[in-house]
Formats: C-alpha cells, structure tokens, sequence
C-alpha cells in the first residue's frame, strides 16, 4: 500500500498526526512479535484491546490489500475500501470494543471441484475480511504452540512441500501402507459447540469468543436470499484456516498418542503403517474417533488403505522403490492438461507467440509446485505433448497443402518432402506428431519463442535448492 494512502485511513483514534502505516514502525516482524508479547501481557483476557491495535490493524489492511480478492455482499472492492474505513472505522471499531459488532453475511460462491462436484466459499465483505484477520494475527501465535508437528497446512513457516517430503520419508522408512482418509465436507461440518468449546480454553476474551461465534453463524448469501448456519467454517475468510486447525488438533493428538506417523494439510490427513491389517484396524478405529469426538464423518469412497504409490497427497506420489522417488500424480497431470486445453481452444485466429505468452504463467506456476518430482519421463513427456499441440495449431492454421508445403521449406525442408507431407492427406492431430513437422518445428524453436519447458524449469529451480 502507498503511503499517501495509508495516511488517508482513519482508524478513529484520537492522536494527531499518527496513522496505520506510522505504527508499523517500518517492520512486519516487529509488529507481529509486539503484539504476541502484548497478548501474553494482557492475559488473554484483554484480547479484543490486542485486536483493535492500531499496528494489528495497519498490518490486517495491506495483507487484504495485497491479497486482493473479490467484493462481499455489500459491493465494496479493492479500490472503495479505504474511503469505506475513512468513513466507518470509528464506528466499526467502537461496536468491537464493546462486544457488539455484527458481520455482514458472507456471499455464496461455488468453484467446481477437479474430480467433479462444488466447492462452495463463502466470501466476507472486505471490512470483515480486515477484522477477521486482525483476529488471525493475534489469535495464531497463541494457538501455533499447540500445534501437531505433523500439522502442515496454514501454519507459518510450513508448506505442503514439507508434509510431501514427510510422507516421503515414512515410505521410506518402511512403512509402505497409507490410510489416505478423506473428511466429508469438512468446511461445511465443523461443529461450532465443539470448536468454540476449544477456543474458550485459550481465550478468556468473551468479545473476542462472541465475534467468532457470529463469524461462524453469519448467513450465506446467493441469488439475494440469506440463509442461516448452524454448522461449518466455509472457505473465503482469513480466520477459517486457524479455526479448522484448532479443532483438527484433537485428532492430531489422538494419532501422537497412539504412536502413529502422519501427515496432515488442513483436512487431508495420511497414515503410514507397515501392514495392510495394521492399516484396516486405523482406518475403522478413527472414523469412529472422528465421528463421536469431533462429529465428522470420514468420505468411505474417497478414503482408503493402499500402498502409497496407489495413492496421491497434497498431488503427489511416489514411486514403489526402496528408496521412494517423488512424482506427480496423474490426476495432476490431467488437470494441467485440461487446463493447456483451454487456452488452445481457438488459438487458430492468434499468433502462436501470444498463445504461448498465454500458456507460460500455467506452466511456471505448475512447475513452482511440483518442483519436488524426481520422475523426469513424465515432464518429458507433458513437454512434448504440448509442442506437439501447438504444431497441431500451426497445421491447422496453414488450411491448404500449398502454404502447408511454403512453410515447411521455409522452416528448412527440401521441396520435394515438403510437398510429400503437405498432401499426405492425414489429420493435423496425425501431422503434428509426424517427423516433418518435429523436424521443421523442434524444441529449439519453442525456446526461441519462449515457450516455459516443464523439465528444464524443473532442472534449474532443483538447482537453486
């Protein structure tokens, strides 16, 4: 955020000449570690207080600033929020410190799943987006050293990197079966009794416990109707990443005790034992768990008890060797691929330049995750499907076997292969795997058009590690 603009914020307080960006003190860290120790000097008890600190405050605006996203249920975006605050924040601010601020309802957005089905989020209005996580920054320190540390997922400093090479490591170790469990609609199932119950034995703050108990209550908005909860922390909001794991930490206990090696991102939690009865026995005795402790109830077509290579985490797997290689799933792959589809949908009437300009940010982004595979044949093989998909593109584009044939001797082919390939009379599909066109268009020439290779991508960021 500008500082012109931060001075422009209205926080309600009273000192002149004091703003959001000017109780930064110039460092994030700092900020974060002030306000852990005024937590634990207010006991726990003056949360709201910590909240509503003028430092927490400025650091919530420019993380939902940067994280951009879209409006809630009252219009409000990215470019309105500040005059919306310079306008409501004393108000806002005052109802908070009394217990009395109410959230608006959230609005109702479904993304399509991968392998089928909705996800549905739920998206709070910026002004709530701000308080929730203003919450989250005071709230996370006190709950993080509660934490599993077989519990990777939005905690900091822990990646889904780390929970993958975890799990490597306990196939590793020779514990070749897994309990892939799968929770049901676990966003939507949270038991708000049970995790408030949870929350009240770290928060003395009756404010603090009363705000998030609206916040998990809120109604759902869709096509103007609001409708009431009574169950779930839906996904779109700051703080429904802490309470999830705040509630999931009694099954991460329940596994510590009974000496079990796991990993779990959120609601994804995999078990590795060494046999496949050993394997049966967990997978029963934990669904029972989850559902008479913690009223969830695991997804029984979903979940199972395989080898690891059978299955995927966090969209990886691995190979069956002794030592376990790390490789991409194949529903991974598929998604990529659906995905590089879509942008070649009518990329006949584009340049191929401009159609690769499109596909590369896919393909970095893609690459960044799964740089942790150690299966090269596979990124070999992605490579070459999609240059062969945009030859396909380049035949098509071409239409008659006269330009057809113009343009491979243009690309270096002798006229008589030339005309030979150009009135072949196969498909482009067909052609652009044929070895005239990998002659004419190898992979040199993709780089020179700066087409991302997932391999070589995968070779230099293995490189910088």
């Amino acid at each position: 955020m500008k500082a012109e603009d931060s001075r422009q914020v209205n926080t309600g307080e009273e000192e002149s000449g004091q703003n959001f960006e000017g109780a930064l003190h110039g460092a994030e860290t700092d900020v974060t570690t002030r306000l852990r120790t005024k937590a634990e000097w207010a006991g726990e008890s003056g949360l709201m207080d910590v909240v509503c600190e003028r430092g927490n405050l400025m650091l919530a605006y420019q993380r939902v600033v940067k994280n951009k996203g879209a409006a809630g249920v009252d219009g409000v975006g990215i470019a309105e929020i500040k005059d919306n605050l310079k306008q409501h924040w004393p108000t806002i601010k005052a109802k908070l410190l009394a217990g009395e601020y109410m959230p608006s309802p959230v609005r109702r957005v479904d993304i399509p799943k991968p392998q089928g089905g909705v996800r549905t989020l739920g998206i709070p209005t910026l002004t709530d987006r701000l308080i929730q996580q203003a919450l989250h920054q005071v709230l996370s320190p006190i709950f993080e050293a509660e934490f599993s540390e077989s519990s990777y997922g939005f905690r900091p400093g822990r990646s889904a990197h780390q929970a993958v090479k975890a799990a490597q490591q306990y196939v590793a170790e020779g514990r070749r079966i897994v309990v892939d469990m799968d929770l049901e609609k676990f966003f939507d199932r949270v038991n708000h009794d049970l995790l408030m119950q949870k929350l009240s034995t770290k928060i003395d703050d009756g404010r603090v416990l009363r705000l998030i108990r609206r916040y998990l209550e809120a109604g759902m908005m869709a096509d103007g109707m609001v409708s009431p909860r009574t169950e779930g922390t839906p996904q779109g909001g700051p703080l429904s990443p802490l309470l999830s794991n705040v509630l999931l930490t009694e099954l991460d206990r329940e596994l510590e005790r009974r000496g079990h090696a796991f990993c779990r991102y959120a609601d994804d939690c995999n078990i590795y034992v060494r046999s496949k009865t050993a394997g049966g026995r967990i997978m029963v005795s934990i669904t029972r768990f989850l559902a008479e402790t913690l009223k969830l109830t695991v997804n029984a077509a979903k979940s199972a008890v395989a080898r690891p290579w059978e299955r995927k985490f966090l969209g990886y797997s691995v190979t069956w060797h002794k030592a376990p290689k790390l490789k991409i799933a194949p529903t991974s792959l598929n998604r990529l691929e659906g995905k590089v589809r879509e942008v070649l949908q009518g990329a006949q009437g584009r340049s191929l330049k401009k159609v690769i300009d499109e596909l590369n940010p896919i393909l970095r982004g893609w690459m960044a995750y799964f740089k942790l595979t150690e299966v090269k044949r596979t990124l070999e093989e992605t490579d070459g499907w999609i240059r062969r998909k945009l030859r396909c593109i380049l035949w098509r584009q071409w239409k008659r076997p006269y330009t057809r044939a113009t343009n491979l001797m243009k690309a270096g082919l002798k006229e008589e292969r030339a005309f030979r390939s150009a009135f072949n009379q196969r498909g482009p599909w067909w052609n652009s795997g044929a070895s005239h066109m990998n002659q004419a268009f190898p992979k040199s020439f993709f780089d020179r058009l700066g087409l991302v290779s997932l391999l070589d991508t995968m070779r230099r960021l293995q490189c910088v590690q």
